[in-house]
């Protein structure tokens, strides 16, 4: 059996996509099919439709979504028809050793959606399913555990953003590094993820907390979420700006949240003795950066890699809604606009532009029940 959905499809690398009926299977006995309310756009979705991580074409992209469970597979016991849920690209089987030990964002275990994607044209063509989730589409089938329970009274496109930008920065913070209160933080690049960092280093009881942009408006709205102090990157001379604000110090911990080169290469200069380099960002593949292993050795640096925040999903956005319900995170207010599928490479170009935090696709609901969510909290302004 199948369903037919309307889907955002990338045809050729850095050409805009194209609007397409497509074919998608039904779950099988571990999956579940959850009808997309909305998805954010994420600057991996940006380098994936310009071809920078290469990858099969046609595809479907888009992994930072929110939706209500559509259908469960026959071995699904823990979700039902309607729950509301944010969709992730983290596929995990919570048996394997990396997921024993908590780590389920390096699971090594294998799916039958890794190899055959439940996408297809109405030709029979097969279309990739982008990121394990291709969520830039009225609906997707994935993995158990992709599909994490969450509050109704968050709306949908603020849910979105949990799936990656704020599960990525604020566990690159949280998980990653494991910001203790009182130790300084320098974020580079107050995008989608960076925000959240910044966000996180709050929580945590950092301080300073400086953040690192070529935006004022950027740097603007991290003072809003919580630094303490911001040094635009093209205007000043970040080692001096930083010792300015920690008593002529470097910080404890530097966050790169962007991809672009330069703040790679510059990020480990920033860093003070016994501190950490926390690599979060994921540049094109073949960008590569230099270190002098003499001075991390001889100062006691640590370099850390952070894929999607070292998320464990479910006790971790629980614990993001948690705060947003305290008023303590932010994430009504970081949804940049919103727009249909139609008007995609519309917010695709806002995106890529570098002028939006988080532009958002939102979907009308067609064969869900749509009694509105109660919620706690304005809804995000839409696009003009």
């Amino acid at each position: 059996m199948s369903t037919t959905i309307r889907a955002a499809v990338s045809r050729r690398f850095g050409e805009p996509m194209t609007i397409e009926d497509v074919v998608l299977r039904d779950p099988g006995p571990d999956e579940v099919r959850v009808e997309i309310d909305a998805c954010a756009i994420c600057h991996s979705d940006l380098l994936y439709l310009e071809g920078a991580w290469g990858g099969d074409l046609p595809a479907v992209w888009g992994h930072e979504a929110a939706g209500r469970i559509a259908a469960c597979g026959a071995a699904v016991s823990d979700l039902r028809v309607g729950d509301p849920v944010v969709v992730t690209l983290i596929r995990h089987c919570g048996a394997c050793a990396n997921c024993a030990r908590g780590f389920e964002v390096a699971c090594t275990a294998s799916f039958p959606l890794d190899t055959e994607s439940p996408l297809q044209a109405p030709t029979g063509e097969s279309i990739t399913h982008g990121l394990g989730t291709a969520a830039f589409a009225e609906q997707v089938v994935v993995h158990r555990s992709q599909a994490i329970p969450i509050d109704s009274s968050v709306p949908a496109a603020s849910a979105s953003l949990l799936a990656c930008g704020v599960l990525t920065g604020a566990g690159a913070v949280t998980n990653t590094a494991q910001v203790p209160a009182g130790a300084s933080v320098a974020v580079i690049g107050i995008g989608g993820v960076g925000i959240h960092s910044v966000q996180a280093a709050r929580l945590a009881g950092a301080d300073p907390i400086i953040a690192i942009d070529v935006n004022p408006d950027k740097l603007e709205l991290a003072r809003e979420v919580g630094a303490t102090h911001t040094v635009n990157a093209a205007t000043e001379d970040l080692a001096v700006a930083i010792g300015g604000h920690t008593g002529g110090a470097m910080v404890d911990y530097v966050f790169v949240t962007t991809a672009a080169k330069p703040a790679l290469d510059g990020g480990a200069a920033l860093v003070a003795p016994t501190g950490a380099l926390v690599l979060v960002g994921m540049p094109a593949t073949g960008v590569t950066t230099e270190l002098d292993p003499g001075t991390v050795a001889s100062l006691n640096q640590r370099i850390l890699g952070s894929k999607m925040g070292t998320a464990s999903p479910a006790p971790d956005i629980a614990a993001l809604i948690g705060h947003y319900h305290a008023d303590e995170l932010m994430l009504d207010e970081l949804v940049t606009a919103t727009y249909p599928l139609d008007r995609i490479d519309e917010a695709i170009a806002s995106s890529r532009a570098g002028h939006a935090i988080r532009n958002v696709i939102v979907f009308e609901r067609t064969d869900l029940p749509s009694d509105p969510p109660t919620t706690t909290k304005s809804e995000p302004e839409s696009s003009p």
